[in-house]
């Protein structure tokens, strides 16, 4: 097996009158007995061996791939495409026009900085729901999405035709992920490479980490940060262990009155229970072929919330019948059926191949649930969701006030009481339950029936719908249902990611003032994927994920305190008592509306002008050139200092030494607590940046949208109104205490890292387990970097930010195991020295190296930390000080 000509068995397939060069996976000792994930790596190797980078060695280990191996073997992933979404995309193409100034610094060419694999970024982050409850929101929402975007979307249609291979679908047309499945995604990938027309599988990686979302078609790929993004549109292929692979097995069949959401959060739950982090989840069993796509996309969307990679489903019948119904062209499905099966990755549920673990779910176990206050695992079944709200009260109110209320009259002259509990917003939104048109359908029915029957949500609710396509808004028409939801004051107010990320826009100012005067704990209830602290709005504290016909009940029920079997949600004009049961519809009238209501014309119509955008898109003046030309005035686009200073040789790795502690951070620290991408307020360095800016605070919009400014970010990081820094006693937000100053005074985290970096002092930062997870946030990366922080020691990284921190130069590191920074006895106010980490200037990787934390009495605390630079890729970025660092050396020096 050394030499890999022995492997590389190019072929020829006919597909109709189009023959495709192949890579035969046949002719691979071992690729018939590999998951169906891992075939899809194999042939990646095959086609992209270049004896170097990608060896003979590679392909032979993923061929003898151990399912019970810990993951040791590092090969290179080679993704067909990238996607991205705005709030990600930004920053990469602002990283890449200024890569573009560099390399021409360094003696080469704009040509260089070029994507070599297709790019496509959906604008999909930015529309925020300052308009609800009228027919026109929708438009007036896209109004101020722009007057607030103007500059960014400029910039990115220049990015459009100043890059090659990069696509930019315009605001208002839906949500990345779905997107993706409903159009962007090939399954199988036709690309003419060297003047040959050749066929593979369709792999990619997305600045959003809910890309796995295209895994319900078969098609693997998964998120990672901007930089890394970037880094493989450049052609650099994404370093990655051989993983293990979780064989989840699905048979049975969803009972009725159960959700796919209801089925993805247990499988969340389950997973998260298991232990899914950094491996592949492969689906597999009879009860495949009974999952339908959508339900397939809605459990792939969920993976970073059970922490694995990816979560995929195989090619199959339901993938050819969904590509059908959603307008792929006939040659496309064809060539995606004969490739599949000519290769080995058509579902075969007679055929059991090995994996490293197994689970099972008996679909029809499942039962209706929610998931909150605060993350996405913590799942609570509906009929025990008025207990548990009893219970976690007392986690967001003070002590005999878990029943505070206080009375609110608003402008049209409502008058209510709002309590603890009550929920202040209730949104249908997010790809992960928007490109499923089972539950949405549910959702319109369930809306048609309370309508029917008098009912009305309530007054105190912030109702929202955001489709992920105008496919969803089509069939809504055609089935009649926006009459029912919008008398229910379910509008539609944009198409994209809206309250999951963030967007939810302000609540109305008397009940804003109410709960912030009372202190009220006040609940948000939407169909998205993510619910964590300070995400959904600065207003609400308690967070939860649910279907969207549980979304539109809660709406209903006006409180989270509410138990919807034995409560009745109103009454009909006759006195009778209305239970949810009574107006959730059956399984066959949601098929029947669905097979009625949804048609490939649909997909055929919004997906054929899907490039064009609105009258908006088309006026906005486009600058030109291969160099962009920055505007110095500009307050959202500004050239970043990544690459200042930067020579073609990389200068030697150095131990660090007389570093502080900038955050002591607990468990379960996301990137939203690092950088979030919520609204801020002007008393805040970010503000007051935007202020000395000549900015109005109505105009500061989100810190997501201000990605392209360094300057906003970097007072951002760490800024969530939520983040508790144990350096600190009882207080929460961006705080931490200066110990250039006497006595280490408490002042922000901005602030303190302008005046270490003055005493050029380093910094460090101290976390829990579970530290980074959320979001691939790319700016959690870079904004620590930009603070001046050298090292992040936790006791466990998630996957995606471990691999940013590398790629922006930060080192990761790990407590020994069983130890903590509570263990250690470390409390944030010891000066730091980290050694042995010059080991790497000599091609080595150390796998730990010395701590000694020096106390304020003279004592220390010395331990031993676990490098996590887990493969040699890793270490050449860490030693270039970043991925990008190392890809312009090796374009310049080209």
């Amino acid at each position: 097996m050394s030499n890999v000509d022995t492997f590389k068995s190019k072929s020829t397939l006919t597909v109709g009158d189009t023959d495709y060069e192949i890579y035969r996976l046949d002719q691979v000792p071992g690729a018939e007995n590999l998951p169906f994930s891992l075939k899809v790596l194999m042939e990646n190797l095959l086609r992209t061996e270049d004896g170097a980078n990608i060896t003979s060695e590679h392909i032979e280990a993923l061929g003898n791939w151990d399912p019970s191996a810990e993951p040791a073997t590092e090969i290179q992933f080679t993704p067909a495409r990238v996607v991205m979404q705005d709030f990600t995309g930004v920053p990469c193409i602002v990283d890449l026009a200024t890569m573009r100034e560099k390399v021409v610094e360094l003696g080469g060419s704009p040509d260089q900085v070029n994507p070599l694999a297709p790019a496509e970024l959906v604008i999909d982050h930015s529309v925020q729901i300052d308009n609800f409850g009228t027919a026109e929101a929708i438009e007036l929402n896209m109004d101020m999405e722009y007057k607030r975007n103007g500059e960014r979307y400029q910039f990115l249609r220049w990015g459009q035709t100043a890059f090659d291979d990069f696509k930019v679908v315009p605001p208002g047309m839906g949500i990345v992920h779905q997107v993706n499945i409903e159009h962007l995604a090939r399954v199988v990938m036709p690309r003419e490479v060297d003047g040959v027309l050749r066929a593979y599988p369709d792999t990619l990686v997305g600045t959003d980490s809910h890309t796995t979302m295209v895994n319900g078609l078969g098609v693997l790929g998964w998120g990672v940060g901007g930089i890394e993004a970037e880094a493989a549109m450049l052609g650099q292929p994404v370093s990655m262990l051989i993983p293990r692979v979780v064989g989840f097995k699905l048979t049975g069949e969803i009972p009725a009155g159960v959700t796919a959401t209801d089925v993805v959060l247990t499988i969340t739950d389950m997973l998260r229970q298991h232990g899914a982090v950094g491996k592949f989840v492969e689906f597999y069993g009879d009860g495949v072929a009974s999952v339908p796509l959508a339900n397939r996309a809605t459990i792939g969307n969920m993976s970073p919330e059970f922490g694995s990679t990816a979560a995929i489903f195989p090619i199959d019948e339901v993938t050819i019948d969904y590509m059908k119904l959603t307008g792929r062209s006939a040659e496309q499905i064809q060539l995606v059926e004969d490739y599949a099966k000519a290769q080995g990755l058509w579902h075969d549920p007679s055929r059991e191949v090995e994996y490293s673990e197994y689970l099972e779910l008996d679909l029809a176990s499942v039962v209706p649930s929610i998931s909150g206050p605060k993350r996405p695992q913590d799942r609570i079944e509906l009929s025990d969701a008025k207990n548990q709200f009893a219970k976690d009260i007392h986690n967001y109110s003070q002590p005999g006030e878990e029943n505070k209320s206080a009375s609110v009259t608003t402008g049209d002259g409502a008058n209510f009481e709002l309590a603890n509990g009550a929920v202040a917003i209730a949104s249908i939104t997010s790809c992960t339950n928007t490109s499923n048109p089972s539950v949405m359908m549910a959702a319109g029915l369930l809306a048609r029936n309370a309508r029917k029957r008098g009912l009305n949500s309530k007054p105190w609710v912030k109702t929202s719908i955001a489709p992920g396509s105008k496919v969803v808004t089509e069939y809504y028409n055609k089935a009649g249902l926006i009459e029912d939801l919008e008398a229910l004051n379910f509008f539609v107010v944009g198409y994209g990611c809206t309250t999951c990320i963030g967007n939810s826009g302000p609540l109305d100012s008397e009940i804003s003032e109410s709960i912030q005067d009372n202190d009220l704990a006040v609940s948000a209830v939407l169909s998205g994927n993510r619910n964590f602290e300070g995400r959904i709005s600065p207003d609400v504290k308690m967070n939860y994920l649910a279907s969207p016909p549980l979304v539109i009940a809660y709406a209903l029920a006006g409180t989270m305190d509410f138990d919807f079997e034995n409560q009745p949600l109103g009454q009909d004009s006759e006195g009778v008592d209305v239970y949810l049961k009574d107006l959730w519809p059956s399984p066959e009238e949601v098929e029947s509306v669905i097979s009625s209501s949804i048609s490939t014309d649909m997909f055929d119509n919004e997906y054929g002008r899907i490039f064009e955008g609105d009258e908006r898109w088309q006026q906005l003046q486009t600058p030109e050139g291969a160099i962009f030309e920055w505007d110095d005035e500009s307050t959202y686009v500004r050239k970043p200092t990544f690459f200042d200073g930067m020579g073609l040789e990389a200068e030697p790795v150095t131990d660090i030494k007389g570093a502080r502690v900038l955050a002591k951070l607990g468990d379960s620290v996301t990137t939203d607590h690092i950088s979030p991408a919520g609204s801020f307020k002007a008393d805040t360095p970010a503000g007051r940046y935007l202020t000395d800016h000549g900015v109005e605070r109505k105009d500061f919009n989100s810190f997501g949208s201000r990605r392209g400014n360094h300057e906003v970010m970097i007072r951002g990081t760490f800024a969530n109104i939520r983040l508790q820094n144990l350096l600190l006693d009882g207080v929460q937000g961006g705080f931490t205490r200066d110990f250039t100053q006497e006595g280490g005074p408490q002042t922000s985290i901005y602030d303190a890292s302008v005046n270490y970096a003055e005493a050029d002092t380093p910094l460090v930062i101290l976390g829990g387990k579970e530290y980074g997870s959320g979001s691939s946030r790319d700016w959690a990366a870079k904004g620590t970097k930009l603070l001046g922080v050298e090292a992040v020691i936790t006791e466990s990284f998630e996957r995606i930010h471990r691999s940013n921190l590398i790629g922006m130069g930060v080192l990761p590191l790990q407590f020994p195991a069983g130890e903590s920074a509570d263990s250690l006895g470390l409390d944030g106010t010891e000066t730091f020295a980290i050694s042995g980490i010059t080991e790497l200037n000599d091609g080595a990787t150390p796998k730990t190296v010395k701590v000694s934390a020096a106390k304020e009495d003279g004592t220390t605390v010395d331990f031993d930390a676990v490098v996590r630079i887990d493969t040699p890729g890793e270490a050449d970025y860490y030693r270039n000080g970043g991925i990008l660092q190392y890809v312009l050396r090796q374009l310049a020096g080209s």
